[in-house]
């Protein structure tokens, strides 16, 4: 049995359908993507499975409780680790880790052999009596996961995790993630805006205003694109998507002031490209698909155009949930 059953979920706000009947399941050990830009719904659905909002209709399943209808249980299954930082900068590692344990109940006799297990699997044991504000963003990001750990859920859920890291600790972070289902025995759930980062997913889903409109492995999705993509960039776009559009049919795309078309194979359409527009070409790059070609070719938008913010997050759901 899937470790998560979505099953025709609807959410709505008033005239507003943030999430339009959607299902999909997720395996056990298998680390799960779900990208779309902001408004799209997955900060919704994100929040109905982690107990923070009621669906409209349809159903939810973590490990085989009912969101709606086993809630206390579902929480015991899951671990959140927020897109802002959620830690206590007054105490120490330790002690957040330690607060964190008697908040899920966990048995005295285990919760030092706990907090030292997951202090370190993520490389921080030695750094456990130093207090949180000293620590990096790396660190703390690190030790986020660490406490999501520590009640040994079922599964993970990955908010924007590596936002606002700098690329040597996004580098060092993601090795700890892939690390996840195998050492902890844990599926992972997460949202990610760097495209390279969705690249280490088992599967992916995209949703885009409130409906999936694509779900498959990396490899697969990418293999929607059809072919190279190739970039251009020139002294007049608006002429040259024109030229491009009406003598070879092509689909034009544009992104920061280049081009964008897909070639069955680049190396063939990129000199009969350069002939046609002549001295307007100021550069040319071919590469193969990625999944942000992907998102672009199914949304109409790349997945760096969103302007992440608090207002697409967990965290923003819970507020908002507060106030009611």
């Amino acid at each position: 049995m899937p470790i998560i059953q979505v099953e025709r979920l609807t959410k709505t706000f008033g005239t507003l359908v943030a999430v339009n009947d959607i299902s999909f399941d997720v395996e056990e050990g298998m680390i799960f993507g779900f990208l779309g830009p902001n408004g799209a719904g997955k900060t919704t659905t994100i929040s109905i499975l982690c107990t923070l909002l009621s669906p409209t209709s349809g159903r939810t399943l973590i490990a085989g409780f009912d969101c709606m209808r086993e809630p206390a249980k579902v929480r015991k299954s899951i671990g959140i680790v927020f897109q802002d930082t959620t830690l206590d900068k007054d105490l120490t590692a330790y002690e957040n880790l330690v607060f964190h344990a008697y908040l899920y109940s966990l048995p005295k006799a285990e919760r030092r052999e706990r907090v030292d297990a997951v202090l370190r699997f993520v490389d921080l044991y030695d750094r456990k009596d130093d207090l949180v504000r000293k620590f990096s963003g790396g660190m703390k990001r690190r030790l986020e996961v660490a406490r999501g750990l520590l009640h040994r859920p079922r599964v993970l859920f990955l908010d924007e995790p590596t936002l606002g890291l700098d690329p040597q600790s996004r580098s060092n972070l993601w090795e700890f993630i892939t690390e996840l289902p195998k050492k902890h025995n844990v599926t992972i759930f997460m949202t990610t805006h760097y495209m390279e980062e969705a690249e280490v997913c088992d599967r992916i889903a995209i949703i885009d205003h409130g409906k999936i409109i694509a779900m498959d492995s990396p490899e697969e999705l990418k293999k929607m694109v059809g072919g190279d993509v190739v970039s251009i960039t020139t002294t007049d776009n608006a002429r040259a998507r024109h030229d491009i559009e009406h003598l070879f049919r092509m689909n034009v795309a544009e992104k920061e002031n280049a081009l964008y078309v897909t070639c069955s194979r680049g190396d063939t359409c990129i000199p009969e490209l350069i002939r046609t527009l002549g001295e307007r070409v100021l550069s040319v790059r071919i590469q193969r698909p990625t999944l942000n070609d992907v998102f672009l070719k199914l949304t109409g938008k790349t997945i760096r155009d969103e302007e992440v913010s608090g207002n697409d997050s967990i965290r923003a759901s819970i507020r908002a949930h507060r106030r009611r």
